[in-house]
């Protein structure tokens, strides 16, 4: 027998994960994994398609077929990098479209969480932080989890759980600590 309220999270995982998944690629027209690279190159700039793949989870030829579609669609770019590597940077068109992601993102959770009040809100975001936490502990990748992360409302008068986990699991450093 399944527990009751793994049930109802999972219900409204996969809701919120349609709805804003969803919204992020219809607004930059492209797939999941493209979204998530777009919003990854914004915050890490001249990754290697190896790496970037990595972080959007894929196999190193899945996420250069990816970038393929994204240069074809004038969203991304890559360039020489030192010795024979490939930095991918964004275009001004990606730049772009990474805001649009972001957004396209945001409106349907806001949406869904209008339906709770100022203590609701509170409290579930106190509870996602500790959910987060313990997911890290079993994901260990930050960099995978906030993939389509607007980072910045995260760490703007916070400390993102996420973070902090992978600065804990790396040594103790404290929020105040990093950079």
């Amino acid at each position: 027998m399944h527990d009751r309220l793994a049930n109802l999270l999972g219900a409204a995982s996969l809701a919120v994960t349609d709805l804003a998944v969803g919204g992020a690629t219809r607004a930059a027209g492209v797939s999941a994994s493209g979204a998530g690279a777009l919003v990854v190159l914004a915050h890490a700039p001249g990754l290697g398609v190896t790496e970037l793949g990595r972080r959007v989870g894929l196999t190193q030829s899945a996420a250069a077929r990816m970038l393929d579609g994204l240069e074809a669609a004038g969203l991304a770019r890559r360039d020489r990098g030192p010795g024979r590597g490939v930095e991918v940077r964004l275009t001004p068109a990606g730049e772009e479209a990474v805001d649009a992601v972001l957004a396209a993102r945001g409106a349907p959770l806001a949406t869904a969480l209008a339906a709770l009040d100022a203590d609701e809100r509170d409290s579930l975001a106190a509870l996602l932080g500790k959910l987060l936490t313990g997911l890290y502990a079993e994901i260990g990748d930050a960099e995978s989890m906030c993939r389509l992360c607007d980072r910045g409302c995260c760490t703007d008068g916070a400390v993102c759980p996420v973070g902090q986990a992978e600065r804990d699991a790396a040594g103790g450093e404290t929020a105040a600590d990093a950079p």
